[in-house]
């Protein structure tokens, strides 16, 4: 697990060393057991890579990078982890490859010198890298399948900037960049990050996941690269055929098997529900009962938004060798962190569940647990959350299966599983226009004219193609974003195993009655794990995901500081992004609305404030005027 920087460039006369030098020491936070840089030519074209390292497999310096082959002539700069590392080192091993290291990094570096991008289809894991090919003149940039490691890039006069985080380029190509309006936009109006290959920062934009960027180095048009993507989630076609539960039990648990695998101590952040809790019971289920068993939980002083009895049953399930370890968090200290949890997570945030989760990490880091395992992506993968059920009743009615609706209708309100928590605030966004609230516009002069807003309801497409654009833009990325940052600012190391790719195509293409079924959502892993959990919390009905009780705290304890930031000079407004009067009738309707009851969601009042903050806290880096 590391950081990793590059520049490309056909520049004869400007020096890579100092841009490169300030691109690495950004990013140590991603890498504080080492750093390294290697420069070099092909043709007429420079190149510069650099990396800072997180020491997971083989801690000695045999680890380090970049990583050069024996020869010389192949150059690796790698962020990630390859789980399947040591089956495919005894594979090489067989062609006659002979390693210095215990790590993957080396196992990476000969791969795809021997398989070249075929390497991708043989990694389990997670990565972002860039591979130079000195003898074939080629560089190579991959990202692994679902963007779970991120990789950014820019281009301008004649050099390429890549690198792990956005700051790197940032001050590695020491320009400013304006902002870009329909990313605000999208993330305003329908609270929409890294739906789209921009980012914040016009110019810059991430190499899309399950992707393979080639620059042919001594081509005239070597820093134009052709871009070509080598996996994609499963086809269209659905599997409507019962699925057989053991694959499903069977495929997870090697999921989490593979990615125990480690030097350091590994961790589970446990919620109390179904996913996060499969993970520690497979956990256990690898080792032994008798092995330590670090879990980390966010917790709330406030009844009604704790999880901690569903969590101490979970410890319980789990016996002796379960050490839990728990951060409660205050509004004030979570408001007093934004502006560094911003700059480390290069856009805004998505909620104050993110410094949550930055918190829980640095508690991660004084216990000495270098790599944690998290539950992200399944409800996505197994329609977990209460959208599908709507999306589920609109695809029925659109067939004309209206008794099959009903059916499923009732068997909710029976269930009490999903009716309980409808909330129109959150529910909007997915709603036709003619159905939405009326709403407060804060838009300023710049956003009126974008009109690039996406259609993230059901649309024209089925239940299981809208979860494959979850996954691949409307929902994953950005979780994997903020996961990624907040956990990699305390250099802490986060492995999902429910978007192990066998997982997802093992879990994707089934039909949606057997996602959601009887009343329940995630039915089949719900059945897959039953065996391994306890009944209260296999069919627990009341989840509340990784949340704090932030749309209250709003209302109450941070509603001084939110009015002060409000009443003051804001950045958005004077730049035309938002309208400050509107955004202050915004906030004190909001205040007034009943507990969870009203119009007005967190997010119509978090966002702007949040990209009031990132907006403050990247000025230097910003181009303020349209």
């Amino acid at each position: 697990m590391c950081g990793i920087a590059g520049i490309l460039s056909t520049e004869p006369d400007r020096s890579l060393d100092v841009p490169l030098t300030k691109m690495v020491h950004v990013q140590a936070h991603r890498g504080p057991d080492g750093h390294g840089c290697w420069e070099g030519r092909v043709g007429s074209t420079r190149l510069a890579l650099g990396s800072v390292r997180l020491a997971i497999q083989d801690l000695s310096e045999a680890g380090q990078q970049p990583m050069t082959s024996p020869s010389g002539r192949q150059v690796l700069v790698y962020n990630g982890e390859i789980y399947n590392y040591l089956e495919l080192r005894r594979e090489l091993q067989g062609r006659g490859i002979e390693f210095r290291s215990r790590c993957d990094t080396e196992v990476v570096l000969y791969a795809l010198q021997v398989w070249g991008e075929e390497a991708f289809q043989r990694f389990n894991g997670m990565w972002g890298l860039a591979w130079l090919d000195q003898d074939a003149g080629q560089l190579l940039l991959s990202r692994d399948r679902l963007g779970i490691k991120p990789l950014y890039w820019h281009r301008m006069d004649g050099r390429v900037f890549f690198a792990s985080e956005i700051k790197s380029i940032l001050v590695g190509s020491d320009r400013r960049f304006r902002v870009n309006e329909v990313a605000v936009a999208r993330y305003l109006l329908q609270s929409q990050i890294d739906a789209q290959e921009q980012t914040f920062f016009a110019g810059i934009e991430a190499l899309p996941p399950g992707t393979c960027a080639r620059f042919n180095l001594r081509s005239p048009a070597g820093l134009t690269p052709s871009v070509h993507r080598y996996w994609s989630p499963p086809p269209d076609r659905l599997n409507g055929t019962p699925p057989c539960l053991e694959t499903v039990r069977e495929t997870f648990l090697d999921s989490v098997r593979l990615r125990l695998r480690s030097d350091v101590p590994v961790g589970v952040l446990l919620s109390g529900g179904l996913d996060s809790s499969s993970i520690a019971a497979a956990t256990q289920l690898a080792t032994s009962r008798s092995a330590d068993l670090h879990l980390l939980s966010i917790v709330s002083d406030e009844p009604r938004y704790s999880e901690g009895p569903f969590i101490d049953r979970m410890a319980a399930h789990l016996g002796k060798a379960a050490h839990t370890s728990r951060v409660r968090v205050t509004p004030e200290e979570t408001f007093g962190l934004l502006d560094r949890v911003t700059w480390h997570n290069d856009e805004p945030l998505g909620s104050l569940s993110n410094v949550a989760h930055y918190l829980l990490m640095q508690r991660a880091k004084e216990l000495g647990v270098t790599v944690i395992l998290s539950g992200q992506g399944a409800d996505e993968l197994l329609c977990g959350y209460l959208k599908y059920w709507g999306f589920y009743l609109q695809s029925l009615c659109r067939d004309g299966q209206w008794l099959t609706a009903f059916r499923v209708l009732g068997q909710l309100g029976r269930r009490g599983t999903a009716l309980p928590q409808f909330r129109v605030d959150d529910a909007k966004r997915y709603l036709p226009k003619m159905l939405r609230p009326s709403a407060i516009d804060i838009r300023g002069p710049r956003l009126n004219r974008v009109d690039s807003l996406l259609d993230i309801g059901l649309g024209s497409a089925g239940v299981v193609e809208r979860q494959v654009a979850d996954l691949c833009r409307f929902s994953v990325p950005a979780l994997l974003h903020w996961e990624d940052r907040m956990s990699m600012a305390l250099a802490r190391e986060i492995r999902v195993p429910y978007l192990d790719y066998r997982l997802v195509e093992t879990l994707l293409p089934l039909a949606p009655e057997w996602k959601l079924r009887n009343g329940w959502s995630k039915w089949v892993f719900r059945k897959a794990m039953e065996p391994h959990l306890p009944r209260e919390i296999t069919w627990r009905k009341d989840k509340q995901g990784f949340v704090t009780p932030q749309g209250e705290w709003l209302k109450t304890a941070l509603r001084p500081p939110v009015t002060a930031l409000l009443q003051g000079d804001l950045l958005t407004a004077a730049c035309g992004l938002v309208d400050r009067t509107a955004l202050q009738r915004r906030y004190a309707a909001y205040c007034r609305q009943p507990s969870d009851q009203g119009g007005i969601s967190f997010n119509d009042v978090f966002n702007p404030i949040a990209l009031e903050v990132w907006m403050r806290r990247f000025e230097s880096h910003l181009q303020m005027d349209a």
